[in-house]
């Protein structure tokens, strides 16, 4: 994410950072700047700089749940130690739940962005099918729910795979948006189906389940200053390992070849492409549906379909 111009920065959070990089760096500590960072769609963001020329990065959001940006930061922790040197993931440095004139905050590890080299997809492939290869104890779901972006994403446990991706993901998102007015017409009903019939579409996967990133599109990877690629922005939990590869085919924004590389790591078998990759799309395709509209009615309809009909 590239700085620009300066962010403000509400006094109550000023002193909150302060006191926690006091806590980081083990003395006294006033920040020299705050650049605003552009690449976030949700949150705002800052490069933080001190007076001695340390740089750190936040975001804050006024209008954040309290426990937002703390279930992040175990998201980030388990992946950094699952990720190993395999990926570069931002050390979690402090959490600020919001109050006294504060809003809920993340602070990180400034990551500098560079440019991604020659090895960079062969890198991403790999570190990602060395990630998803970390024992992920607990089965499907996680210790607590999180979010997918701004929107609630629940995580306990289901006896299969099947139906956690229905009880958990597809069926809340759906409910959503019909609540919300969308989906009306002739097919209505497609979607429904391919939520019900998830069970029996997804019966097939006898895989382990695998920490995943679990909101894996392109604005949430990029090249550090050495063009090592960097995980940010993670919905963590345990699952299928095919759901990050879903959401990095669906928007683009990945470097060719990459799938290659993971997939000589960790091959995938034909049911991803015949049907599976669809029925994880959906998820992400509705989830858009309800924060952003009507634009992405049609992609879901088309999921769905490819889900029920492969």
């Amino acid at each position: 994410m590239s700085a620009g111009r300066a962010a403000r920065l509400a006094p109550a959070l000023s002193s909150a950072l302060e006191r926690a990089l006091e806590g980081v760096l083990g003395g006294a500590v006033r920040l020299a700047g705050a650049e605003a960072l552009g690449g976030g769609c949700v949150n705002p963001s800052a490069r933080l700089t001190t007076e001695r020329g340390e740089r750190f990065f936040v975001k804050w959001n006024p209008r954040a749940p309290a426990d937002l940006f703390a279930v992040e930061a175990d998201g980030l922790r388990a992946l950094r130690t699952a990720a190993g040197a395999a990926l570069r993931v931002p050390e979690v440095l402090a959490v600020g739940r919001g109050g006294g004139g504060s809003p809920p905050w993340l602070l990180l590890e400034y990551i500098e962005p560079g440019r991604a080299g020659p090895a960079y997809a062969s890198a991403l492939g790999a570190g990602l099918a060395s990630l998803h290869r970390a024992p992920a104890s607990g089965g499907w779901g996680w210790e607590r729910d999180n979010f997918i972006g701004p929107l609630p994403q629940a995580n306990a446990a289901a006896p299969t795979w099947g139906e956690f991706w229905r009880d958990r993901r597809l069926a809340p998102q759906l409910k959503r948006a019909r609540a919300a007015g969308r989906f009306r017409g002739a097919d209505a009903g497609v979607r429904d189906r391919a939520v019900d019939s998830t069970p029996e579409l997804l019966a097939g996967v006898d895989e382990p389940a695998s920490l995943l990133h679990g909101d894996l599109w392109g604005g949430n990877v990029l090249a550090d200053g050495e063009g090592r690629p960097a995980l940010i922005d993670p919905a963590a939990y345990r699952g299928h390992r095919e759901v990050d590869l879903a959401m990095s085919e669906l928007f683009g924004g990945f470097p060719p070849g990459w799938p290659r590389a993971y997939s000589d790591s960790w091959p995938l078998d034909e049911g991803y492409a015949r049907g599976r990759r669809a029925l994880y799309q959906l998820y992400y395709l509705l989830v858009h549906v309800n924060l952003f509209g009507a634009g992405y009615e049609s992609g879901s309809l088309a999921a769905a379909r490819a889900a029920l009909y492969a």
